[in-house]
């Protein structure tokens, strides 16, 4: 009886509250971006990139906040901010490796 109430305690105890989808302007940014990276016959090292650095996308965004205000000089300050929290979800790189993939013709 106590080992059922310890476990039923512990069981939310570590559960991770899913994360809301992104936006419709937030796949349109993820789209430009892919579409952009395919022009330029990046595509394969981009999603090798991508899906190395996968588990530190929420650093990454961190750090792109940092760079901020030099990154502003050169992209729109609106869609860079967008990029950036965009980036803090954990969807976000899948779902730039698949746009990316699609538009290589290898996707799923």
């Amino acid at each position: 009886m106590f080992w059922r109430r310890v476990k039923s305690f512990l069981s939310h105890a570590f559960a991770v509250e899913p994360e809301s989808g992104l936006s419709d302007e937030d796949v349109a940014l993820l789209e430009r971006l892919a579409e952009w990276i395919t022009k330029r016959k990046l595509g394969t090292p981009a999603v090798l990139f991508l899906q190395a650095c996968e588990p530190l996308n929420f650093v990454g965004s961190q750090f792109l906040t940092f760079l901020r205000p030099f990154a502003q000089m050169v992209f729109d300050p609106a869609e860079y901010r967008r990029f950036v929290t965009a980036l803090e979800r954990r969807d976000a790189i899948p779902l730039l490796v698949s746009l990316i993939e699609k538009r290589m013709g290898v996707g799923k």
